[in-house]
């Protein structure tokens, strides 16, 4: 991807300086047929962001259809270093992979990176590491702290579907009686209410719900049961944006903001 020298002056001096640092854009370059992302974003004066708003910390979308959350401030942010405001393109995580190609430049909001998205798109550099872990009563103990406490029959295990918590379960808990919940900011009420035993969530989740749900806890949450990063979505190929994102991201990262946002929510 390289970026013509007559379309520079439209992205901000930032903008320009990190695709020159990653050897997309100088003196010699030349269009490519199909435009970036990044130009597109500059002329519409919009980046487009999905986001399934019931993930918080990362993402949660509230009664008025506002959204709040860490990857929210900061792609607000990103969408102003483009000289842009964002747009929120609601979606669920059955249908994320999809929503993503179809309507989006960006998608955040506690992405883990998988195989089965890389299919469809890109993905940033990784903002955050984390992995799943029981979240239960406070009144249950620790009788639900390993897969093998969990998968047995009679077990209820309440799971949001679409994402890496159903695959999880299904790949784990194969005896245990698995109830599909589809709205993921009510489901841990259910839990809190005994119509489930356990959730398995990723961990950052878990620590941010049991100040929401103080009946409620989420155990050994600095030892998961797996591991993966998060990241955004970006789109498949698109070198020019692709490159401005991680640079951007990465200033995030070291100069501790995205680590700052995230201690603001979970303490």
């Amino acid at each position: 991807m390289r970026i013509s020298t007559r379309l520079l002056p439209s992205l901000s001096m930032a903008v320009v300086g990190w695709l020159l640092a990653a050897g997309i854009a100088g003196p010699s370059a030349t269009a490519d047929p199909g435009p970036s992302r990044l130009l597109t974003v500059a002329q519409t004066g919009v980046l487009r962001v999905c986001t399934t708003g019931d993930y918080p910390p990362y993402t949660l979308r509230a009664a008025d259809g506002s959204y709040q959350g860490v990857d929210i401030t900061l792609a607000t942010d990103l969408a102003a270093t483009l000289h842009a405001v964002p747009q929120w393109i609601p979606t669920t995580w059955a249908a994320l992979a999809d929503d993503f190609v179809a309507h989006c430049d960006l998608a955040v909001g506690g992405i883990s990176d998988t195989a089965e998205r890389r299919r469809v798109a890109d993905f940033s550099v990784p903002i955050a590491t984390d992995g799943k872990t029981p979240v239960t009563r406070r009144g249950d103990g620790d009788a639900f702290s390993t897969i093998a406490d969990i998968n047995k029959p009679g077990v209820r295990v309440i799971v949001n579907p679409g994402g890496t918590n159903e695959k999880f379960a299904r790949a784990n808990f194969p005896d245990a009686q698995l109830i599909v919940w589809p709205d993921n900011l009510t489901i841990y009420d259910q839990l809190e209410q005994g119509n489930a035993d356990v959730f398995v969530t990723d961990s950052v989740e878990g620590r941010y719900r049991r100040l929401t749900h103080p009946d409620l806890q989420v155990l050994h949450p600095d030892r998961p049961f797996d591991s993966a990063t998060k990241a955004y979505l970006l789109p498949r190929g698109d070198l020019a944006f692709n490159a401005v994102v991680d640079a951007w991201l990465q200033t995030q990262i070291s100069t501790g903001r995205s680590a700052q946002l995230l201690d603001n929510w979970i303490g």
